[in-house]
């Protein structure tokens, strides 16, 4: 219980890496606050699976690329455990869809980037009022971060990227505060993202060319985001980890 009694906020805390993120967080003790935008089933079966397990937690829908929205999430988190948030793990984003950059409107490169990296800043600069020495932000990019990602994948890639850099910077800007902030850059993942977005053909090439020879489980990544938010973890910040069985060393 490495966290009892903490207060957890996980963005896009409803489904597979969020899920697991929530559900880990709520075995270490903390009290979650799972934010969803439009799948409430999920969310419930999140919620579900922590309560089940005798863990505390609420479900709150909202849409993280909207401040009003977001002030509104961190106004239920206060009301329902308080005025300190101790954790936010920034999970929520997603590709889209893919698409060359010949075929990229502009309409679509912002929705990208507010998805991804408006939605960052937003929840961050949110919490961080009520955050005090010793808490932590954790930020989810991924390895299409460092390497461009795959075809279709700019803005997204691109967005990833923006994360690494803005965990830089608000980790230098919060490290006098004592409060740290890292990223955590998965790679080929057993997601509905990949179920969604990547082709069988591919997920096993790439599964082989990792040093592993397998996906990742969310549970894997989730695994290191918690250790990221406890005390085993005090000295680490500003970093921005791989977690990719090997498939690149970056």
């Amino acid at each position: 219980m490495r966290l009892k009694n903490k207060v957890a906020i996980v963005t896009g805390g409803s489904r597979d890496i969020g899920r697991a993120v929530s559900c880990q967080l709520a075995q270490e003790g903390a009290k979650v606050v799972i934010n969803y935008h439009s799948n409430l089933a999920n969310a419930e079966e999140t919620l579900k699976q922590i309560t089940d397990n005798g863990g505390e937690a609420i479900i709150v829908k909202g849409d993280v690329t909207k401040s009003a929205e977001v002030a509104e999430l961190i106004e239920k988190a206060k009301a329902a455990f308080g005025d300190e948030i101790h954790i936010l793990v920034n999970v929520a984003g997603g590709m889209v869809a893919r698409k060359p950059t010949l075929e990229l409107d502009e309409d679509f490169w912002d929705a990208v980037m507010d998805l991804n990296l408006k939605s960052v800043y937003l929840v961050s600069k949110a919490t961080i009022p009520y955050m005090k020495s010793g808490a932590s932000i954790v930020n989810l990019s991924s390895l299409a971060g460092r390497d461009g990602g795959g075809p279709g994948a700019s803005a997204y890639a691109t967005a990833k990227g923006g994360i690494m850099t803005y965990t830089r910077a608000l980790a230098k800007e919060l490290g006098p505060k004592n409060i740290r902030v890292n990223s955590v850059l998965p790679g080929m993942i057993a997601t509905t993202f990949h179920d969604t977005f990547s082709k069988p053909e591919v997920r096993v090439n790439v599964a082989n060319a990792t040093l592993l020879k397998r996906e990742g489980q969310a549970s894997e990544v989730a695994d290191l985001i918690v250790y990221l938010t406890t005390d085993q973890s005090s000295y680490v910040t500003g970093t921005n980890i791989d977690i990719n069985g090997g498939l690149n060393f970056s």
